[in-house]
Order: structure tokens, then C-alpha cells, then sequence
């Protein structure tokens, strides 16, 4: 295989319990033109033993002492020699078809940097709640204008169902060391490069759930480094060209976001909070309103720009009715980012 058309990016580190059915997965794809190229980022465990049992012809493993998942994702990154990359994780698993209609769109949609697809969260006996309602709100983001809308609230695209033009992904800086998820950052500069998304209608990647997890293990995927994440895109595209915010939220997040943005140099105007014995006090020297004053002070601000933080169930839609119910759009006068 001179030149394949899709490069299959998968890391591991002491995988062998699932690395084989994942690989599985990858060799019975629809399409054929494709190579795995496996970072073996220096496994202690049988992940050695599994690779040698697949297909030589399609599988280009490079190994290395423990670098860690970013380094691992770079140096993997520059052995892949075709034009779309396809991300792929050790433990999760992807339906035959997954390539052919994520490549489908990626050639159809020139203008499209990002596909994701839906994916399904496994086994079920271990996918708690809080999870289940994760994957439930990132598989309903489908369009480049859902995805955009949402995308200060959390990651949405499922960064082992991606597919990426490699020089695209290049050009970006391909994965960069922040201190927060470097796949959060990865789509968050996407979208400030002004890059469009997509997303497959279908569960094409089973999302395996385990306590071993980066997003449970590592301290880049900690609420306060995703706050961090967001205050640094925020501060150098929506809020860079605007003189007044309003920061609906006086409560934990708004409080830990604030903080952020007040040390970026935009400190909020306003806050805003429905608790009674909120409304009239100040929290870092900035008053807390209700509901009711935000469109007065909304008029007394000079292009401002609202951030809804609450992140308790229901909150969201609540505030996108009143805010929409005063005339305001968002994505131009407010986003919600919790």
C-alpha cells in the first residue's frame, strides 16, 4: 500500500485486555484503503504479544518508551501518510461501515474539518448516569451549527470517532500540551480557525466506559481545567471584540469561570443569579441582579456579550427562553457555557 487514503491513529498503553477487539473492528471495515498505524506508547502488558497477531500488511506499529497520550497522538500523527486521519482508541470499537461514511462526507463537504459520528456508551452495566446524559446531549449535536452552539459547554465530538484532513490537523498545531483535554482544545481551536464540523447520524463507535479512563484519571479532564479551557477561547474570540459581558451565574461555576475571566482582563459588568439572597450583593466586586434587570442592564452596556454558567439540570433552557423572549440571538449576544 503506497499512499492509503485513511490513516487510523491509535494509541495504546497496556491495552492488550481490549487493543484486539478494537483492531477486529478496524479489519472488517466495508472500505479497504486504509493502514493502523499503532503508537505502542512503551506497554508493560501483552500489547506487543496482540499486535503481532494482525495483519502485517495493514498494521504499521511504532514503539516507544512511555511518552504519554499527547506525545503519543504527535509522533503517530507524523508516521500517518494518508490525507484523512481517523482517531481510534484501544478500548472502543467501530461499526464495519464507520470509515466509508465518514470518508462519504469528508469528500462530499470540502469545507469540513471535523467528523464525528454518534457513539454508543458500553457495557452497560458500567455506564453511570452522569455519562449516559453526556452521550445522550453529544449525539444530539449533529449539524456544524449544533455543535457550534454548544461547544463552551462541553466536548462535542467523542474524540475516538473523529475523523481529520491531516494537513488540516497539522496547520493547527496538531495536539498541544495546555494543561486542560487536548481533544477539547483540539475542537476549540477548530472552531476559532473558523472550521466546520459534522457528525454521522448513527452510533458508528462503541465508547467503552471504565474507571481506567483519561477523563477519569487525569487531572486535564478536571472541571476547573475545562473552565480554563473555555475562559482562554472565550477571552481570544467572542469576548475579544466586545466591551461589556454580563455572566448569568453566581453560583460554583460562575464563580470558578469568572475567576478565569477576570485574570484574562474581562471582568464581568454583572451577574446574575435568581437566589434572593444573591440578587443586590456583589461577588468580586461586581453587583449580582435578577432575571428581571438583565435587559435594563443589557441596554445600559455597550456591545455587550451574556455567558449563561449554571450548570444545575434544566437551567439552560430556562435562561435561553428568557433570553430569547427579549430579542436576543444566540451565538451573537449570548452562548451558554455550562
Amino acid at each position: 500500500m503506497d499512499r492509503p487514503l485513511v490513516s487510523i491513529l491509535l494509541p495504546v498503553f497496556n491495552g492488550a485486555a481490549t487493543l484486539g477487539e478494537a483492531l477486529d473492528s478496524v479489519e472488517a471495515q466495508t472500505m479497504g484503503d486504509f493502514e493502523i498505524v499503532v503508537v505502542d506508547d512503551g506497554s508493560t502488558d501483552d500489547t506487543p504479544v496482540v499486535l503481532a497477531r494482525h495483519n502485517p500488511a495493514r498494521l504499521r506499529v511504532i514503539s516507544s518508551p512511555h511518552v504519554g497520550l499527547l506525545q503519543a497522538l504527535n509522533r503517530g500523527l507524523s508516521a500517518c501518510r494518508a490525507p484523512f486521519i481517523a482517531r481510534l482508541d484501544a478500548d472502543d470499537i467501530c461499526q464495519p461501515e464507520r470509515l466509508e461514511r465518514q470518508l462519504a462526507v469528508m469528500e462530499q463537504e470540502p469545507d469540513v474539518g471535523v467528523c464525528g459520528t454518534q457513539v454508543e456508551a458500553f457495557p452497560a452495566a458500567d455506564v453511570a448516569e452522569g455519562f449516559r446524559i453526556y452521550v445522550q446531549w453529544q449525539n444530539a449535536l449533529l449539524t456544524d451549527e449544533d455543535i457550534c452552539r454548544e461547544i463552551f459547554i462541553e466536548s462535542p465530538i467523542a474524540h475516538p470517532s473523529a475523523m481529520l484532513r491531516r494537513h488540516e490537523l497539522i496547520q493547527l498545531g496538531a495536539y498541544q500540551e495546555r494543561g486542560w483535554a487536548e481533544d477539547y482544545d483540539l475542537w476549540l481551536r477548530y472552531h476559532a480557525a473558523g472550521r466546520r464540523f459534522a457528525k454521522v447520524a448513527a452510533p458508528l463507535v462503541r465508547w467503552r466506559e471504565h474507571g481506567e479512563r483519561a477523563t477519569r484519571t487525569d487531572s486535564r479532564y478536571s472541571i476547573e481545567n475545562f473552565l480554563r479551557a473555555k475562559s482562554h477561547y472565550l477571552s481570544r474570540g467572542p469576548l475579544a471584540s466586545r466591551e461589556g459581558l454580563i455572566l448569568w451565574g453566581a453560583g460554583r461555576t460562575g464563580r470558578r469561570l469568572s475567576k478565569h475571566l477576570i485574570r484574562a482582563g474581562h471582568r464581568p459588568d454583572a451577574f446574575v443569579d435568581i437566589a434572593p439572597n444573591r440578587i443586590g450583593s456583589t461577588m468580586r466586586s461586581v453587583p449580582i441582579i435578577g432575571p428581571d434587570d438583565v435587559a435594563r442592564c443589557w441596554q445600559s452596556l455597550r456591545r455587550p456579550l451574556l455567558l449563561a454558567a449554571v450548570a444545575s439540570r434544566g437551567a439552560r433552557a430556562l435562561i435561553r427562553t428568557q433570553l430569547t423572549t427579549m430579542g436576543l440571538h444566540e451565538g451573537t449576544d449570548f452562548l451558554c457555557v455550562a
